[in-house]
Formats: structure tokens, C-alpha cells, sequence
């Protein structure tokens, strides 16, 4: 859709997705290595993607300034772009929190949820290649149901972890840092159901 020579805000929602991506990835590496690597070392380096998605968004949004006929609605446009963002912010402070509350070691639920996101946000970015030539897409559609499924399977993750949580330990801040941490890895996989509804929408209104 995207004319030949002009900024190309498909390819713009691709190279956010990356970002994306690239956190999930982090947080599940880190986790899973925990106590061997230096978890400082880790949060600086979220933070150096958080804020290369920042500038990537940014960019996006400075374009659609200068912009007289975007492919699809500006604020289709802004929404996504942000929205794809929210998914970086939200894998950020996931790690964060790990951090703050100080976490000696990691349950094993929490792997599963990491996993979890890391398959969301790449059946996102895989979704994201495929949105620019949606009309003609056979994969578009499929991946978006896909993530939805993920979605479910965390909202499922999560009632089991919290109640399994509460039914073993009666430690108050035990009981506040993992609850806290676990509804901060649900807010990422409903990120990024939210951008593939999005998508879907979009998808709807211009077909």
C-alpha cells in the first residue's frame, strides 16, 4: 500500500514489533539464566531497546506530521504505533520489578509466562509483515487468532499461578511480590492481544 519512495509505516510497525520481540526475549533469558548473569547489566540493556523504541515511535509520529495521504487513518496510524510500544513498556517492567523486589530466585510458572510472551510477540511481529499486503495475505488472519489463543492461555496461566501461589505460601511479601509480578506478565500478553485488534480492525475498515 505504501507508495514507492515514501516512508513506509508498515515497515515502521514491523521495526517496533522487533523491539518488541527483542524485550520478550531479554526477560525470558534473563529469567531462565537467573543467578548466573548480572541482572544489572540485563536491565540496562531493556532499557537501551525501550528507549530505541521510543525513538522509533517517535519517528513514526514526526512523519505523520509532514504526511498529506498515509495509507491508512492517522489515527490508526498513532494508535498502532503506540500500542506496540505498550508491549515494550510492559516487558520492561516486568524485569523492573524483578529487580525492586529484589527476587532471589524464579518460580518455575514464570518461565512459562516469559515463553509465553516471547511467542506472542513473535506471532506479532510475524503478523505485522504480513498487515501491509493484507487483501492478499493467507497468513495474516491465522496469526492474529493466534495470538488471541495466546492471550487466553495466559489469562488461564495466570488464575492458576496466583491460586497455586495463595495456596502455598501464607508469606505476605511473598504473596504481594509474586502477585505483582505475575499480573505484570498477563498486562504483556494482553499488550499485545490489544494490537491485534488493532490490526483487525484496521483490516476491516479497509477491505
Amino acid at each position: 500500500m505504501a507508495r514507492k519512495n515514501e516512508y513506509n509505516y508498515f515497515d515502521a510497525f514491523v521495526n517496533l514489533s522487533k523491539f518488541s520481540l527483542n524485550s520478550a526475549e531479554i526477560l525470558h533469558n534473563t529469567l531462565r539464566n537467573f543467578g548466573t548473569i548480572n541482572l544489572s547489566d540485563k536491565i540496562k540493556e531493556m532499557h537501551e531497546v525501550e528507549h530505541s523504541a521510543d525513538i522509533a515511535k517517535h519517528d513514526v509520529v514526526n512523519r505523520l506530521l509532514k504526511e498529506f495521504l498515509p495509507p491508512i487513518e492517522r489515527e490508526d496510524i498513532i494508535s498502532l504505533s503506540q500500542k506496540i510500544d505498550d508491549i515494550t513498556d510492559a516487558v520492561e517492567d516486568v524485569l523492573i520489578r524483578i529487580d525492586i523486589f529484589n527476587v532471589k530466585s524464579i518460580r518455575p510458572e514464570i518461565l512459562e509466562f516469559t515463553q509465553l510472551i516471547v511467542d506472542c510477540c513473535n506471532s506479532l511481529y510475524l503478523a505485522l509483515q504480513e498487515f501491509e499486503n493484507f487483501k492478499k495475505s493467507m497468513t495474516l488472519h491465522s496469526q492474529i487468532v493466534k495470538i488471541n489463543s495466546l492471550e487466553e492461555e495466559g489469562d488461564k496461566l495466570y488464575i492458576n499461578a496466583v491460586k497455586n501461589l495463595y495456596q502455598k505460601s501464607k508469606d505476605p511479601i511473598e504473596l504481594m511480590i509474586w502477585t505483582e509480578i505475575l499480573h505484570r506478565l498477563e498486562r504483556c500478553c494482553d499488550a499485545c492481544e490489544s494490537v491485534a485488534d488493532d490490526i483487525h480492525s484496521i483490516v476491516m475498515k479497509n477491505s
